[in-house]
């Protein structure tokens, strides 16, 4: 995985959306590289789609994500809503 990840942000989110997105995309990476709390994880995808409930924008913002740090946030989660384990690693 790349070390410096130019992070999908939009200049018109206040600082609380910032936040929230930077979470999940820091809860993504963790769970391709070394695992994270399940539980976490798709909490914190909860609080994005409120955010941004427009599924178009939620693409297009993955694809970047995907771009920049090689992991996609879309197939992350539906890994996540599959497991049945408390810690989640993609392997």
């Amino acid at each position: 995985m790349k070390t410096n990840i130019d992070l999908p942000l939009d200049d018109q989110w206040s600082r609380q959306e910032i936040v929230v997105a930077t979470r999940l995309y820091e809860l993504v990476l963790e769970a391709n590289e070394t695992g994270v709390n399940r539980e976490k994880l798709l909490a914190a995808y909860d609080l994005f789609t409120q955010m941004m409930p427009s599924k178009g924008q939620r693409r297009q913002l993955d694809r970047q994500f995907e771009k920049q740090a090689g992991v996609s946030i879309y197939t992350t989660i539906k890994q996540a809503q599959s497991s049945p384990r408390k810690r989640l690693r993609i392997e």
